[in-house]
């Protein structure tokens, strides 16, 4: 049984407050400031998602996680906010990817530059993209979902190969995500959920994984 589930982010500010924040060169691009005025569109990120009804409970939302194989420095770094995090993490009862799964995304360094869980603010962000993926998943039946890389702070974005100075990654709305299937029916797929009205947002295809966000604009590389 499916059962349908619409959920729509916050408002986002207003067309001309985004360009004046950012500029006409600047729309659809993350601005490296950390306010969250610079994060979004005038769109306002949409999602319809659909989810398995499933016999397994949904996980306790007071449930501790181990994160004793996590690098010992993070954890500690990052203390405060963890449990929090993943009973937030739990309560969205996804069915293909688990909290510990999300939170170990973030748990990498470059260098001395150490990520960080998102600001508290920002969580439900990442919960919209997270049922986008979710939802993919569903519909090429399959119960695997591999995180890649979710929130990427400034200093350790800055330190990623590759990745660009206004990524959408820094906002927590971004995934990157590898299902066991190939790359190319993974963006096939997104891109026709989204056709369908599944979110608003980017879908870049790469040899190894897709990039999913909930920006709020629909774009494709």
């Amino acid at each position: 049984m499916l059962i349908p589930e619409k959920i729509q982010l916050a408002s986002a500010p207003g067309r001309r407050q985004v360009l004046g924040t950012l500029g006409l060169a600047g729309l659809g691009m993350l601005a490296s400031s950390t306010t969250a005025s610079a994060f979004t569109s005038g769109a306002s990120p949409k999602v319809t998602v659909q989810t398995r009804s499933s016999g397994k409970p949904a996980p306790a939302p007071g449930q501790a996680l181990n994160f004793s194989d996590l690098p010992e420095e993070w954890v500690q770094r990052e203390r405060d906010l963890l449990p929090e995090y993943s009973r937030y993490l739990s309560k969205l009862n996804l069915k293909s990817i688990c909290p510990k799964q999300v939170i170990a995304a973030h748990a990498k360094s470059r260098g001395p530059i150490w990520n960080t869980l998102p600001p508290k603010a920002w969580w439900t962000r990442m919960g919209y993209t997270l049922r986008v993926a979710d939802r993919i998943a569903l519909e090429m039946n399959v119960n695997e979902v591999e995180i890649i890389s979710a929130y990427r702070c400034p200093a350790y974005n800055a330190n990623c190969e590759g990745a660009k100075s206004r990524s959408w990654h820094q906002a927590n709305v971004a995934v990157d995500v590898k299902f066991p299937v190939r790359a190319s029916t993974v963006t096939a797929t997104a891109r026709n959920l989204r056709s369908r009205g599944l979110f608003k947002g980017g879908v870049g295809g790469y040899w190894g994984f897709t990039h999913i966000d909930s920006r709020g604009e629909n774009m494709d590389w």
